[in-house]
């Protein structure tokens, strides 16, 4: 689905410049609810990465095994090193607090069956986003370098800038907090990432 989580590992694919065929999956449609998509994912969420006979889910996963199976792209600290670890923070980070949070503004219907309460929802998760905007900026201003890992770019820096593109619509989006925005257009200028949603269709602005 395009503008959705799989933006990450497709982003990825293409700073890897590994051949991949991209499948579109029509969430309108239910086609994530039909037996030969829960096949492959019983969760019925996107993406998920066929590979030979591997079949794996969850976003994170799928960049961390992208990273490791190619490691000479550099899309992550070196193993062992303390920037790797707070390169697995930070991927966490997006994954399991940022995206739920940005997930629950986007799609209050997926917490609630009365309509009567999404605004209230949409309120309080605006509130929690503005709040891990706030220390995302923090982050990318003591940094020391262009990226969330600090002079090279990596799988986070993917992860960050499609989840800020989420934002859009809010009052205060990712795009207009001083060291967020700027950091937004760097990684938007990566011919990978210009490819990447190119070839989803999405339409601008990007970020």
């Amino acid at each position: 689905m395009p503008g959705f989580i799989s933006t990450v590992p497709h982003i990825l694919l293409e700073e890897i410049g590994a051949p991949y065929q991209l499948v579109f999956v029509n969430l309108s449609g239910g086609a994530h609810k039909r037996p030969d998509y829960l096949r492959l994912n019983p969760n019925g969420l996107i993406p998920v990465l066929v590979q030979d006979d591997l079949v794996i889910y969850e976003s994170a996963a799928i960049c961390l095994h992208l990273i490791d199976t190619h490691p000479t792209c550099n899309l992550a600290p070196v193993v062992g090193s303390s920037e790797r670890a707070l390169f697995y923070q930070r991927l966490m980070w997006f994954a399991c607090t940022l995206q739920p949070a940005l997930s629950m503004y986007l799609h209050p219907n997926k917490s609630t069956n009365e309509p009567a309460m999404f605004p209230e929802l949409r309120v309080r998760a605006e509130e929690k986003v503005n709040t891990l905007f706030e220390l995302l900026d923090a982050t990318l201003e003591g940094s020391g370098g262009p990226w969330l890992t600090g002079n090279t770019y990596s799988a986070a820096d993917a992860y960050a800038f499609t989840l800020c593109r989420w934002s859009r619509g809010m009052a205060r989006p990712g795009a207009s907090w001083p060291h967020i925005g700027p950091y937004l257009h760097r990684i938007l200028a990566r011919p990978a990432v210009q490819r990447a949603l190119q070839q989803e269709h999405l339409a601008e602005p990007w970020i």
